[in-house]
């Protein structure tokens, strides 16, 4: 199967190339710079430009680019980076699916539980209301701008991400699992807020398992089955790790530190994936426990 993937340098785009091209499936990398070589094709979501030759043929594309939500202080200019990279690059992708000769079968295109706002003890799922505010519009548009694919007849799928367990890269792996093996991990504000995390390992099943499942479109939350408090979370990993969990960073500090950013990491969502469970998936890593340890084992790997 031939598949385009943007996003392909990230955390989750840089497993998933690895894993289909590792069960012989044909991957072209969908670049924003000159491309390096026959595997990759140039887009620019902002000019609205896609490289034809990257789509033509394929079955499946999935669409995972994105600006970094924390990796800059949320300024007007930089909020405007974080949509603009999502909503235009959507559109700009979704516009050419429709414009193909022979669209793809599947659109894979991410969103995220920040969908549904600060959740606090309620159990979310995918027929959930969305909220307000800027992350819910955001995930609100971002969806919306597949409307080009859907209507050409597309199968799309709007995966409603939550934070992804991985040894190596994105938050965990950069930030919190080396803080906690230095011992100066510990929970952030209250600690109520909840998480709907996953196993990197089963991100990326689950992403195949959606561009196999026909029968599965429209939003489809990628959490584990079992979300966790941030306080939870902070005893298994000292636990996993051998190191206290004293500290405590306060939401004054939080907030100072990160500015409006800081009211994502403060607040959470106990999203829950029951589209994924009644559709058959099966889960590697169902507890946060086995994320965690799954997670230090690819580590220690240098996976």
């Amino acid at each position: 199967m031939r598949i385009a993937v943007t996003g392909s340098a990230g955390l989750i785009g840089t497993a998933l190339v690895r894993s289909l091209r590792a069960d012989g499936h044909e991957v072209c990398r969908l670049v924003r710079r000159p491309p390096r070589g026959p595997d990759e094709a140039a887009w620019d979501p902002k000019r609205g430009y896609v490289e034809e030759s990257g789509l033509t043929g394929c079955a499946a594309v999935v669409n995972l680019a994105g600006a970094g939500l924390g990796d800059h202080r949320w300024t007007e200019a930089y909020k405007k980076e974080i949509r603009d990279s999502r909503v235009l690059g959507t559109r700009t992708l979704a516009a050419a699916l429709a414009a193909l000769p022979e669209p793809p079968r599947v659109l894979v295109n991410a969103s995220g539980v920040g969908v549904y706002g600060d959740t606090g003890d309620r159990t979310v799922d995918e027929d959930s209301p969305v909220a307000g505010g800027f992350l819910p519009s955001l995930c609100v548009e971002w969806e919306a701008a597949t409307a080009p694919a859907r209507e050409a007849g597309v199968r799309t799928v709007f995966t409603r991400t939550g934070p992804v367990v991985a040894g190596r890269g994105g938050a965990w792996g950069r930030r919190l699992i080396p803080l906690f093996r230095a011992g100066l991990g510990g929970r952030l504000g209250t600690g109520r807020q909840y998480m709907s995390w996953m196993s990197l390992r089963d991100h990326v099943a689950a992403l195949r398992f959606l561009i196999d499942e026909d029968g599965l479109s429209g939003p489809v939350n990628l959490t584990g089955p079992a979300p966790v408090t941030n306080r939870e979370m902070t005893a298994v990993l000292g636990r996993l790790l051998h190191r206290p969990t004293v500290f405590a960073v306060p939401a004054p500090a939080i907030r100072l530190v990160l500015g409006e950013f800081a009211e994502d990491v403060l607040t959470g969502q106990r999203a829950v994936p029951r589209r994924l469970l009644d559709a058959g998936f099966r889960f590697q890593d169902p507890t946060v426990e086995d994320a965690l340890r799954w997670a230090l084992t690819a580590d220690r790997r240098g996976d």
